[in-house]
């Protein structure tokens, strides 16, 4: 595992200019196609993969009170043993600063990873993002709606989905992001 520096950000996406796309592993409320293009349209579905050694697991990030998902929003923690599964997402270069506002990287709320991630073909390098300042915080029943949809929706395997369908919420009833996704009604529950 790699946290990107300014200096070495520049040196490891090198290839990803050249290239004008990057590699993205998601494992939270971008596991669905719908939330990811709101502010990252060119995203376009790669493959389903694992990161092993790492955990799933839901919070705040140092002292915030509450945040856009009224609840906590997912991240990685390092964990021997365990794997987290995801999506790899294929995205064009211009829309990492607005990946990067999203996952609130200038606010310090999470840091960019580099990870390998494993799949069907071959390991993939890709970028995701960890959380800093981790505090456990149950997630909102929206929140945990678009991630499981979105497992649903790529095909991540069964009983992952069944663990992230046991999630416990926080019970919030209020608006979220989720009002944003206007395609949502038309995903299979």
């Amino acid at each position: 595992m790699r946290i990107f520096s300014s200096r070495c950000l520049g040196h490891s996406f090198s290839k990803m200019s050249s290239s004008g796309f990057f590699m993205y592993f998601a494992f939270g409320s971008n596991l669905l196609k719908e939330r990811l293009q709101l502010k990252n349209p060119s995203a376009v579905f790669h493959c389903v993969g694992r990161i092993q050694d790492y955990r799933l697991n839901f919070g705040l990030s140092g002292d915030c009170t509450d945040c856009a998902w009224h609840g906590g929003v997912a991240t990685i923690q390092e964990s021997e043993g365990d794997e987290v599964w995801g999506v790899v997402w294929r995205i064009d270069s211009q829309n990492l600063p607005s990946l990067d506002r999203q996952e609130q990287v200038h606010e310090g709320v999470y840091s960019p990873l580099e990870v390998k991630v494993e799949t069907k073909e071959k390991p993939l390098l890709c970028r995701t993002y960890k959380m800093n300042n981790f505090r456990p915080c149950s997630p909102s029943p929206q929140y945990k709606k678009v991630v499981c949809l979105g497992a649903q929706q790529n095909g991540l395997p069964q009983n992952y989905i069944q663990k992230l369908l046991a999630l416990e919420t926080n019970n919030y009833s209020g608006t979220s992001i989720l009002d944003q996704i206007t395609d949502i009604q038309k995903l299979p529950a």
